[in-house]
């Protein structure tokens, strides 16, 4: 696979980049072209041969489903924003109508690759035995199952319905699927126009028997219209797919926010119509009355050439062929844990311990909790939850500490998108178990992840304390790249106790000694210290900056970066998502660089480091993880953490194994380029290229060794002071 495999798609639009150096608002990349960036590139793993088969259509489906969150949420909030006749520009200087134009080409063009993409692997699939059948290659034998699968499995859970005055057309929720139909009555040529929603609850694809031969839904329901409508017959369909606007909108002074937020999602189903995508050649009669009830105008409509609803794809993803994905990866369990027979509080004495999910595995704050509840000499928990599984292990041993007589306080975050209604049954489940739950702020969303546990140790009082990048979910720490610091520091213990303090009782934190909090101080500390990295280059010192996150633009923090920059900073990015920095260009960023990785697993963990005038990497460098990407959401108007990281072995992890992995990666890594594209080079004839990810899954974390110390850990670079 050549370079040029990847350049399928033309450069973002209204991104590239005019003569000169940009000034103004042209310094910065626009906010929502940059996310469909990020979506391209999620696509284009979808048809990287040197990813296995299945993976690849999980790849598919995954930019299916971030499209529709993009559309539910941001394209939702600039719709609205151009029908109150806003012109405010974004921090590229566009208004909310010029964006909407670019975003509805741009998405139109990545829709159309993804049907691209899925004939493909259809096609591979097939070849791999895993068929995708139509109506017209159904066997007598196969239309025996399908007949009872239809009548047992699918007709209850229908409710056909005709659309005239008397059946006026039902409400479609977000994300909903439906069948539009003309039917023509066979004894007399009465004509009816009818409306069949698919019920989510429903598998898209049905199996056939002792096979992996599969049969879409809708072609089921096409077969027995006759079933559904009787001495009805089809003279005319099409299929079609809403997505609603998903922003919810909370009173500032609700009195029960619960209550509040219960309602918002209810509100949240009916909302505005965003996206309507619709079968190519529809009648035109049906597409009409589509359009008028559903209030979907012209530049809302999307037709589609092939399949609906590419997010139900994953379905296909068998775990049966494990041929077809990522061979199997067993998390490590730290050393250092293993011999102390499993003692969290134990191998956390001992030294400050950092952990590399999921390369280590999450199931250690799993036990680190589930210890706490058991433990006879904890007297206390705090937690915050901002997104967690459903069937939260995190959750239980919260409710089997409260259960037991121990005081436990969970901070929930209600607003977590999507997550909101799993939340509230959270804080239910926590408040009969006689948890203190609490909200945190109305204005500001709670992202920190901390959990401290007190612990009676002798005379004295002890706090264990859990940083995070990433949430507490068991489930997406299998995929998402975070870490987790344990430590019984005292300076970090007193610092997360603020913290809680703050949340649950408004007290505004003074004196943080490691720890730097939004939206207080967060954002004018990281402007400081990239300040101070420029002063050490002006002043003839090697002046170096690392830093990863999911997203950058924040404008401010970007014009500190461009001014450190001129200074003569070396500054590498490993930025996943959004990037509103304009990388390499004379005069304003030819010291940045910024790279993508997009492999196996979701990149999320966030750190920074500064050479501090020794150059990268060093052990002289200051070395922080958050839970903030470098947004203006998460710097000013939510509660995150900044840790700055003290103890040396978990600094030489972070600079000269982390870091320094992810800075090597030739596998997956794309480059942006000054004009906003990203470019990759895989060359045919390689197969050596260095790949972080595979790195990580050979090498333990050095702050996880054992007690000696046993075996050296590879690291990529070594300091030389």
């Amino acid at each position: 696979m050549t370079q040029a495999d990847f350049l399928k798609h033309p450069p973002p639009a209204g991104q590239t980049l005019e003569s000169g150096t940009p000034t103004g608002p042209a310094r910065f990349f626009n906010r929502e072209l940059s996310w469909l960036s990020f979506n391209w590139r999620v696509l284009d793993e979808a048809r990287n041969a040197r990813v296995p088969l299945l993976e690849r259509l999980r790849f598919l489906a995954i930019s299916a489903t971030n499209l529709d969150e993009f559309y539910t949420v941001r394209v939702a909030g600039l719709r609205e924003l151009e029908r109150e006749g806003s012109t405010t520009p974004s921090h590229d200087g566009r208004t909310p109508g010029q964006q909407l134009e670019l975003i509805n080409a741009d998405a139109r063009r990545l829709m159309g690759a993804q049907q691209m993409v899925w004939n493909g692997l259809r096609q591979e699939m097939a070849e791999e035995g895993i068929v995708i059948l139509t109506r017209d290659r159904i066997t007598d034998e196969d239309a025996g199952f399908l007949r009872s699968y239809f009548l047992d499995q699918v007709l209850p859970v229908l409710s056909p319905l005709a659309i005239d005055p008397a059946h006026p057309f039902p409400f479609i929720p977000n994300a909903g699927f439906s069948l539009a139909l003309e039917l023509t009555r066979g004894s007399d040529g009465r004509r009816m126009q009818a409306l069949l929603p698919i019920p989510g609850q429903l598998s898209r694809f049905i199996r056939l028997p002792h096979s992996t031969r599969f049969l879409p839904l809708e072609d089921l329901l096409l077969m027995n219209i006759g079933r559904l409508f009787p001495g009805y017959r089809n003279t005319g369909h099409c299929a079609f797919r809403v997505l609603r606007d998903s922003d919810l909108e909370v009173e500032e002074e609700a009195e029960d926010l619960v209550r509040e937020f219960e309602t918002a999602l209810k509100r949240r189903r009916r909302g505005s119509v965003v996206r309507l995508k619709i079968t190519e050649g529809a009648p035109e009669n049906l597409r009409r009355i589509i359009m008028d009830e559903l209030h979907a105008s012209p530049e809302e409509v999307v037709e589609a050439s092939g399949l609906l609803g590419v997010a139900d794809l994953k379905e296909l993803v068998l775990d049966e062929r494990r041929d077809l994905q990522w061979p199997t990866f067993t998390p490590r369990v730290p050393e250092r844990v293993q011999d102390h027979n499993g003692d969290m509080f134990a191998a956390i004495r001992q030294k400050d311990m950092l952990l590399h999910h999921p390369y280590e595995t999450f199931d250690m704050v799993v036990r680190y909790l589930t210890q706490a509840a058991r433990d006879p000499n904890v007297l206390a928990i705090k937690q915050t939850l901002y997104r967690t599984s459903r069937e939260s292990p995190i959750v239980e041993a919260l409710c089997e500490a409260a259960e037991a007589g121990k005081s436990v306080t969970a901070l929930v975050e209600l607003r977590a998108r999507f997550d909101e209604a799993a939340n509230i049954r959270q804080s239910r489940r926590l408040e009969r178990s006689g948890a203190h739950v609490v909200y945190g702020f109305v204005n500001y969303k709670t992202h920190a992840k901390i959990s401290t546990v007190v612990r009676r140790e002798g005379d004295a009082l002890v706090t264990y304390t859990h940083y995070g990048t990433g949430n507490y979910h068991p489930i997406t720490a299998r995929i998402y790249t975070d870490l987790s610091l344990f430590t019984c520091d005292p300076a970090l213990g007193r610092d997360a106790t603020k913290v809680f303090n703050f949340l649950s009782g408004y007290v505004q934190p003074e004196g943080l000694e490691n720890l730097s909090i939004s939206p207080i101080g967060m954002k004018d500390r990281l402007i400081e210290m990239i300040g101070r990295e420029a002063e050490l280059a002006r002043a003839g010192r090697p002046g170096a900056i690392w830093a990863k996150m999911n997203s950058l633009i924040e404008p401010d923090v970007i014009d500190a970066l461009y001014a450190a920059s001129q200074a003569g900073v070396q500054i590498d990015l490993v930025i996943r998502g959004i990037c509103g920095i304009r990388p390499g260009i004379a005069g304003l960023s030819e010291n940045i660089r910024v790279k993508s990785i997009i492999g196996r697993f979701l990149e999320h963990s966030r750190i920074v480091c500064f050479g501090a005038g020794h150059g990268l990497p060093s052990r002289k460098a200051r070395v922080f993880f958050s839970s903030a990407d470098w947004m203006g959401r998460n710097l000013n108007r939510r509660v995150e953490t900044q840790v700055e990281c003290m103890n040396e072995t978990v600094k030489a992890q972070i600079v000269s194994q982390i870091m320094a992995a992810n800075m090597a990666d030739e596998a997956q890594s794309w480059i942006l380029q000054p004009d906003g594209r990203y470019l990759r080079h895989l060359p045919a004839d390689r197969d050596d290229l260095f790949n972080c990810h595979r790195f990580f899954m050979e090498n333990p974390s050095l702050s996880g060794r054992g007690r000696a110390g046993a075996g050296d850990v590879p690291a990529l670079t070594h300091s030389s002071d």
